[in-house]
């Protein structure tokens, strides 16, 4: 995301004003309130409504955010397999007929599997 600081203070000024930084959000576990993050604010890889993220991410960091956009899922094998299975047992809330269908979908090929978090 691109940071924007505006010092309140008066004769206190930042350069850059602006620069693009690396947050990182935890992913709720599969079935937990809040799992379904990815499918409610992505399509395709992408932030499906950037004012939106915006705004999330502006409530979350307090600070102004120019722009956001969506990377890749980071996640460990165990946790893509409990997503995986999450997503299979409810195919209709996805609108897909496959997992794959349904994770592209929402993830597009950004999924990156590490052996830790």
């Amino acid at each position: 995301m691109t940071v924007r600081l505006d010092p309140a203070e008066r004769g206190v000024w930042a350069r850059p004003d602006t620069f693009e930084t690396t947050v990182f959000r935890a992913a709720d576990p599969p079935g937990e309130p809040g799992w379904l993050y990815f499918r409610d604010n992505l399509w395709r890889g992408e932030c499906g409504d950037a004012a939106h993220m915006r705004a999330v991410a502006e409530d979350t960091l307090d600070v102004a955010v120019d722009s956001v956009d969506f990377r890749e899922l980071r996640t460990t094998r165990a946790h893509l397999d409990d997503l995986r299975a999450a997503v299979a047992a409810d195919l209709d809330a996805f609108n897909a007929e496959t997992v794959d269908e349904a994770l592209t979908k929402y993830l597009g090929s950004s999924i990156h599997v590490t052996e830790e978090i």
